[in-house]
């Protein structure tokens, strides 16, 4: 990943104002250790912390056109670069870098080229011909993007808010699937594929055709020049990102410089349940494993680095980042550079446990589409700040444009959990790869129940951080949380701990606005906590707060003053309240 920066218009264009500028996209170096650049035009600032990924040699940004009128920013990777290379044989291209496209592609088809991309990305250009300029976001979310307006009448763009926090009076996160105009002087979205009308879909379910759009978007992954490496938590997403990454890697470009043997890698308490797991995979895809351990007080002590980073106070998104951070500089120690992870997959085909309780296939393939539209306020954002604070790139197969089109095109009756038919949440994915005559993992992994990356780690890493934040909040305080943080109130002691450490790095009631709140159990959005009336009672974004689905749920005690459920220890539904359990093949 890199880190990018945009002002335009501003007043003072003074060398001070360049100082500003550079001092301000210095904040985003840990993106992009690699090497800096600044193109000023006029009042125009362009700047850009490098990651090199791709073509390190050459690719230092920001990039031009051939006569150096059309000026882009890039963060992100543009899997069929090649292909649209091929569109624009008239235009002479300067360097290797995939994002070098962007450039040429606006001289050729002015603004209406954004769809045409491929990959992660969110970019600025600037047209010193007219002075206009535009920018755009994938469309999912994955790389961040930030957009500011200045008191001055500047307008501004950021891969982080901390880069722009402190000169706009105000900002917000840039919608994904968008682009902005200054010819239009607003956000237009240029990414309408048919689900995202949340119409309820009727194409059969062909596993096959899944199999193949998955692999494809595995593969167009391993575009790479440095060391790279996949996040193995052992769960089905990242079981399969590894497995069908070790059978195509002997075949591609990144092979010949780094080698047909693929790194995995994982973190943990010790005696987590990913680490025991992901050690099985490895061992069956025989891959070079790297498993790290960490402590819940090191996790506690990393906290405040984490929000500043992550740059946000929602409490399930911190519980899974904070591992993830620090897996992130143990694997930047080994030299490796990019990694592919398995986010998106439980949004797309209603994974997480809390879709056992859908009514219907229409609420469920809703409730899908809403996931998936709010992705780049949770998973992405995670997945790609939390190793972007070590200098790694994460890559996510499963956000893959193409694929999405194909899984959610799927009529949702194939995607529902069905005991009675033997099948569990993302059924339609695991049957897909069920290749009994050249299996992909063993069936018991196929076939392993869901776990959050938060609760996988190990459960008392969750526990740990409640206990800490009841000793940080007082009764009191959280009682009159209402007074101190009247937007997106916090209704725990762990979440007003966040809100506190948040709001000492971003004081500005625009960067609370950027954080999403409502309730939430086990990740759901606010609309599906009505599915089952019991989870009003119990808001937790754990996946142990299903209750009656997770094989760990809750313990289920009632509060004699309030009413209320209160979360015990973990334990097996048998010896709990709760009867049901899910069906595992």
């Amino acid at each position: 990943m890199c880190g990018i920066l945009a002002v335009f218009g501003c007043i003072d264009n003074s060398q001070a104002k360049r100082s500003r500028i550079i001092e301000l996209s210095r904040r985003l170096r840990h993106r992009g250790p690699d090497w800096s650049g600044l193109h000023c035009h006029e009042d125009c600032y362009l700047a850009h912390q490098r990651l090199a990924i791709v073509d390190p040699t050459s690719g230092d940004q920001p990039l031009y056109n051939e006569d150096k009128t059309v000026v882009v920013t890039v963060n992100g990777e543009i899997y069929n670069h090649k292909q649209l290379r091929e569109k624009l044989k008239s235009h002479q291209f300067r360097t290797g870098s995939d994002c070098e496209v962007i450039a040429h592609l606006y001289e050729e088809y002015g603004e209406s080229f954004v769809h045409m991309l491929d990959g992660m990305f969110s970019f600025v250009l600037l047209d010193t011909r007219d002075k206009s300029f535009i920018a755009a976001r994938d469309a999912i979310g994955i790389t961040p993007l930030y957009l500011g307006w200045g008191l001055d009448g500047s307008v501004w763009f950021a891969s982080e808010m901390k880069a722009l926090s402190d000169d706009c009076e105000r900002f917000m996160s840039f919608p994904p699937g968008h682009l902005y105009s200054s010819k239009e002087g607003g956000l237009r979205r240029w990414y309408n594929p048919p689900w995202y009308s949340e119409q309820i879909p009727s194409a059969p379910y062909d596993p096959l055709v899944l199999r193949e759009a998955f692999e494809k978007a595995v593969i167009k992954r391993l575009m790479t020049d440095v060391p790279f490496g996949v996040l193995l938590s052992g769960g089905l997403d990242s079981s399969l990102v590894a497995a069908v990454t070790c059978r195509h890697l002997a075949d591609s470009e990144a092979a010949c410089q780094w080698g047909s043997q693929l790194h995995t890698f994982c973190i943990g308490l010790k005696g987590s349940p990913d680490l025991k797991a992901a050690r099985e995979v490895a061992d069956y895809l025989q891959t070079r494993h790297h498993e790290f351990h960490f402590t819940v007080q090191e996790g506690i002590d990393a906290l405040e680095e984490v929000i500043y980073h992550i740059e946000t106070y929602d409490v399930t998104t911190i519980r899974a980042s904070t591992p993830m951070f620090l897996m992130s500089r143990k694997i930047k120690s080994l030299g490796v550079k990019m990694v592919i992870s398995g986010e998106g997959s439980d949004e797309i085909f209603g994974g997480y446990l809390y879709f056992h309780k859908a009514p219907n296939k229409e609420e469920f393939h809703q409730e899908t589409c809403r996931k998936i539209k709010a992705l780049h306020l949770y998973d992405c954002l995670r997945a790609n700040k939390s190793t972007s604070a070590w200098g790694v790139e994460a890559r996510v197969p499963f956000l893959d444009k193409e694929f999405i089109n194909i899984a959610m095109s799927i009529d949702p009756e194939w995607k529902m959990i069905r005991p009675d038919l033997k099948r569990i949440e993302k059924w339609v994915l695991r049957n897909a790869f069920d290749d009994e005559k050249n299996p992909y993992l063993p069936k018991h992994i196929l076939y392993r129940q869901k776990e959050q990356f938060s609760d996988g780690v190990g459960y008392s890493w969750i526990d740990g951080l409640r206990d800490h934040a009841n000793k940080q909040v007082t009764d009191a305080m959280l009682m009159n949380a209402s007074f101190i943080y009247p937007e997106n109130t916090p209704t725990t002691k762990e979440a007003y701990y966040y809100r506190t450490i948040f709001e000492k790095f971003f004081p500005k009631n625009a960067a609370r606005s950027t954080v999403p709140g409502g309730p939430s159990v086990a990740c759901s959005t606010a609309k599906a906590v009505e599915w089952d009336a019991a989870w009003a009672k119990n808001p937790d974004p754990s996946g142990r707060a299903a209750l009656g689905v997770h094989s760990a749920a809750y313990k289920e005690t009632v509060d004699a003053k309030t009413g209320n459920l209160m979360n015990g220890s973990p334990q097996t539904l048998k010896e709990g309240i709760v009867e049901k359990t899910a069906t595992v093949a």
